[in-house]
C-alpha cells in the first residue's frame, strides 16, 4: 500500500506543479503586460519595478489556482494510469474503490492546508506590499479611497455615535483628508472636524494634525434667540481622539478583500454588525475564504472518477480538457453565487458553500455511476 500511495502521490505531485507553473506563466505575462502600458506615464514607474509587482502578485495567483491545478492535475495523472492500465493492474490487485478515494483526499487534505497558509498568510502580505510598493512608484494612494467608518462611545453627556471618512492613505499607513462627524444620541450634528493628516496608535487613539473643529452649540448670550445655534470653528494643531477604531479595522477599510485574511475579514464584518452598518459583503467574503481552502478535496474527488475512464472512451487531452471546464465552472459559479447571495439576502454561509457542495455531489455521484457500471 505505501507503494501505491508514493505512485500516485508522486503522478498527482509532478502533474499539479507543471499545471501550476504553466498557469503562473500565464498569469504574470497577463499582469506585466498590462502594467507595461503604465511605465513612463506615472511619476517614475520602470519596468523593473512593474517586473517586481508582477512577481508580488504571484502568490495570490497561486492562492486562486492550487484547487483549479489539483483538478486539472488530478485528472491527468489519473486518466495517464488509466490509459497504461496501471491503474487497471492496481484495482486487480486489490486498490478498492474507497482506498482509491481514501489516497486522494489524503492529499487533498495536503493541499487545504497549503491554500489556508497562502492565503491567510503570505498571499495577503504580498498582496498589500505590492500595492504598497506600486503606489511609492507612482506616487499615487494607496487603498481605496473615500472609505467610511463608524465609532460609537459613551459620555457624560449620553451616547456619541461618529462618521469617519478617509479620503486616502500612504503606503506607510499615514490617513489623509480625514473628516470626522459627532452626532448625539437624537442624530443630531454636534461637530465636525476635518484633518489634513491622521495617524493611529496601536491603542486606537487618532492623532490628527492640522485639524479644524466646527463646533454647533446652543446659544447661552443674550445676542441670540433661545435655542439658537452657534456655530465656533477653532485650529489644532494635533488633536487626539480616543476611539475603538483600530489600525487593523482602519487597514480593512481602505483595502480590498484580497488583501485581507479570514481573521481580518471577521473583525471588520464584526466591527460593521456592532454598528448597525451593512456586514453581508464581508460576511460572504469570510465564509468564502474560510472554505475555499477546502475546494481542494472537492477537487481530488472530482478528479478520481477519471481513472475509471477506459482509454478508448477519449483520450488524455480530451479529459484534460474536461477538467479545464470543470475548473472554470467552478470558479464562475463561487463568484456568481457570491454575487446572488448579497442581491437575494442569503445566509453567508450557505452562498460561500453552494458551489463545493454542488461539485461535491457531483463527483460522488460520477464516482459511484463509474465505479458500479464500467
Amino acid at each position: 500500500m505505501q507503494t501505491v500511495r508514493r505512485l500516485i502521490h508522486r503522478e498527482l505531485l509532478q502533474a499539479v506543479a507543471f499545471v501550476s507553473v504553466a498557469f503562473l506563466a500565464l498569469f504574470f505575462f497577463i499582469d506585466f503586460i498590462d502594467q507595461l502600458e503604465r511605465v513612463g506615464r506615472d511619476g517614475r514607474y520602470s519596468a523593473g519595478q512593474a517586473l517586481i509587482y508582477c512577481l508580488l502578485l504571484l502568490p495570490g495567483h497561486l492562492y486562486e489556482l492550487l484547487p483549479i491545478g489539483l483538478l486539472i492535475g488530478g485528472i491527468y495523472s489519473m486518466a495517464r494510469l488509466a490509459q497504461s492500465s496501471e491503474f487497471t493492474i492496481l484495482r486487480t490487485s486489490g486498490l478498492g474503490p474507497g482506498r482509491a478515494l481514501s489516497l486522494l483526499v489524503s492529499i487533498g487534505l495536503a493541499f487545504t492546508a497549503v491554500t489556508f497558509v497562502i492565503g491567510d498568510y503570505v498571499a495577503p502580505h504580498a498582496n498589500r506590499y505590492a500595492e504598497q510598493f506600486k503606489a511609492q512608484a507612482r506616487g499615487t494612494a494607496f487603498g481605496r479611497s473615500g472609505a467610511w467608518l463608524k465609532d460609537r462611545r459613551g459620555t457624560s453627556e449620553g451616547e456619541r455615535t461618529y462618521s469617519i471618512q478617509i479620503q486616502s492613505a500612504t503606503p506607510d499607513g499615514e490617513l489623509r483628508d480625514v473628516r470626522l462627524y459627532e452626532f448625539d444620541a437624537q442624530g443630531r450634528l454636534l461637530s465636525r472636524t476635518t484633518a489634513a493628516q491622521a495617524q493611529i496608535d496601536d491603542d486606537a487613539v487618532w492623532r490628527l494634525r492640522d485639524a479644524v473643529v466646527t463646533d454647533w452649540q446652543p446659544a447661552t448670550d443674550a445676542e441670540h434667540r433661545p435655542g439658537e445655534l452657534v456655530v465656533r470653528e477653532r485650529r489644532v494643531a494635533e488633536l487626539v481622539w480616543q476611539s475603538s477604531l483600530t489600525p487593523s479595522v482602519v487597514a480593512a477599510a481602505v483595502q480590498p478583500p484580497d488583501m485581507m485574511s479570514t481573521l481580518d475579514l471577521y473583525r471588520y464584518a464584526t466591527h460593521l454588525a456592532d454598528n448597525e452598518q451593512s456586514a453581508q459583503r464581508y460576511e460572504i467574503q469570510f465564509w468564502r475564504k474560510a472554505l475555499y481552502p477546502f475546494a481542494c478535496l472537492v477537487m481530488a474527488a472530482l478528479a478520481l472518477p477519471f481513472a475509471y475512464l477506459h482509454a478508448r472512451s477519449g483520450g488524455i487531452s480530451l479529459k484534460v480538457f474536461g477538467g479545464i471546464m470543470l475548473g472554470i465552472s467552478f470558479v464562475l459559479l463561487n463568484n456568481v453565487a457570491s454575487h446572488v447571495g448579497l442581491l437575494q439576502n442569503w445566509t453567508p454561509w450557505v452562498a460561500a458553500a453552494t458551489p463545493s457542495v454542488l461539485y461535491l455531489l457531483l463527483s460522488l455521484l460520477a464516482f459511484q455511476w463509474l465505479v458500479r457500471y464500467r
